[in-house]
């Protein structure tokens, strides 16, 4: 089972990871912790009266292909509930489990941990910061996970030390102006981030990201030739900067009570180690080779379908790296998915698939080596993609005919997923205003102490309105000055 630390807060703003048809309370903070997003799919589930569809204490024990697979596409599903089991057909499965279900523990990469004498536990293990006062810990991985832990045991320990291979950037919440920064995340900028090359991309973000604090100066930089990371944590530099946590690199080996590490120092005493070090995907109620095959998301077509089934009926949701919010995008897969169950949209012949993904097979080593900035599927392009298997990508140029507000928002303003509810299979009539009002509920949990006859800067809209159109004229002046054409023209008697 899937477990959360007590204090865990979600990475993404509420705007950018709701379903789109039904948007958060305006009264939520923007970042909510698990409490509250639990509340919210509850809300969600009695909204559209979806509990009469779950049972509830039932594990699935087996999902297998019938004889007639080929050409009826249905499963045999087991399923227990309180001890009595239970067979099933159903025409067209979909696996929601995700992949953080099986913790990975590579203890085998660390020598002498089996004669570590502490205490040795992995992420999902971690519920508070009681019992761990006055400990020395070491935490091992520079993820979300990694950061969160590593901060708040340090309020409590005597020290903690966390360990990092690679290093990694570290984005705030909120960006210049106090604003969430996923709300940053629009299609004005996807359009000039496809324009320029990926280096050029990473050397403006690494000087945005340097201006608040020195990464290499905290022991956060990245590691030449390490994959492009990011994680989301707030306080890690001022814990770094208050000695409340120590960046360390890799642990080389363990004795009884001390780590040491690759840069030949060595830490004594350690009382816990933890481990951040992700997990590992399994679908155990597979059978081969498809439960290996699943596992492999270069075999996953559109990171969806597996590649080598004849009949498209079987669906795998959320199984993805993303730099985005997974649950928008897992309401997308799952429209384009029953979609396909019902044949109202296409996928290529599983032999064509698996020819195209053999001949990728061979450029991955390569592939690996060159691409050391990404590591996650960009947000916008992967949405967009799927809304153009299901025609619910909005068309801008139409959106700027028909409706300018609405284009506007939508263009430059936070790509959130009510997007792709404006239009196409599933549309929404509520999409208009949940655009319209967004930033409403954005701010709305912001202000909850009113300051009268406070100073009032300026906002970007605001210059935008009253220098956008004086700076458009002049620049077109300016560019029509040193025309070459224009002052050959000029130069004619």
């Amino acid at each position: 089972m899937t477990r959360a630390y007590r204090s865990l807060v979600t990475n993404i703003c509420k705007e950018m990871s709701c379903y789109s048809d039904f948007p958060f309370r305006e009264d939520y903070p923007n970042y909510v912790n698990h409490e509250k997003f639990w509340n919210y799919l509850q809300e969600f589930a009695e909204h559209f009266d979806l509990l009469k569809y779950i049972r509830f204490r039932t594990t699935v024990c087996s999902v297998t292909k019938r004889p007639d697979f080929s050409e009826t596409g249905q499963w045999d599903v087991v399923t227990e509930t309180e001890g009595k089991r239970d067979t099933e057909v159903f025409d067209a499965v979909m696996v929601c489990t995700g992949h953080f279900m099986n913790s990975h523990l590579p203890l085998e990469s660390f020598p002498g941990i089996c004669k570590f004498q502490g205490r040795i536990l992995h992420s999902q293990e971690y519920r508070t910061p009681e019992g761990f006062e006055g400990k020395r810990i070491l935490v091992i991985g520079l993820g979300n996970s990694g950061g969160d832990i590593a901060v708040e045991l340090g309020r409590r320990a005597a020290q903690v030390l966390l360990s990092t291979r690679s290093g990694a950037w570290v984005i705030f919440r909120y960006t210049d102006g106090g604003y969430p920064v996923q709300m940053m995340t629009t299609r004005y900028r996807h359009f000039i981030a496809q324009i320029l090359p990926s280096r050029v991309q990473n050397w403006i973000e690494a000087r945005w990201l340097n201006k608040r604090f020195n990464h290499e100066n905290y022991g956060l930089g990245l590691t030449k030739g390490s994959k492009w990371k990011r994680i989301m944590n707030d306080e890690l530099p001022t814990s770094i900067l208050c000695g409340a946590v120590t960046m360390k690199t890799s642990v080389k080996e363990f004795t009884e009570t001390s780590a040491v590490f690759d840069d030949g120092t060595v830490e004594e005493n350690i009382d816990v180690v933890i481990f951040t070090t992700g997990y590992t995907p399994s679908f155990p109620f597979f059978e081969e080779p498809l439960k290996s095959l699943c596992t492999q998301k270069r075999f996953m077509y559109k990171f969806v379908f597996p590649s080598n089934l004849e009949r498209a009926t079987l669906a795998i949701i959320g199984f993805l790296s993303l730099k985005g919010s997974i649950l928008t995008a897992t309401e997308l897969q799952a429209r384009w998915t029953t979609r396909v169950f019902k044949g109202l949209c296409k996928i290529p012949p599983s032999q064509k698939l698996m020819a195209e993904f053999t001949k990728k097979e061979q450029l991955i080593k390569r592939e690996a080596k060159e691409d050391v900035g990404k590591d996650k599927a960009d947000y916008i392009s992967y949405m967009d993609d799927l809304a153009s298997h299901t025609g619910t990508k909005p068309n801008i140029l139409l959106l700027f005919l028909r409706d300018p507000r609405l284009a506007w928002e939508v263009f430059f303003g936070p790509c959130t997923s009510y997007q792709y509810r404006l239009m196409g299979p599933g549309k929404w009539d509520g999409a208009r205003n949940a655009i319209l009002t967004q930033w409403d509920r954005t701010l709305k949990p912001l202000k909850t102490r009113f300051v009268p006859d406070s100073p009032k800067s300026a906002s970007l809209s605001h210059y935008l309105k009253v220098w956008g159109v004086p700076v458009l004229l002049a620049s077109l002046l300016l560019i029509c000055k040193s025309s070459p054409f224009l002052k050959s023209v000029q130069g004619k008697p």
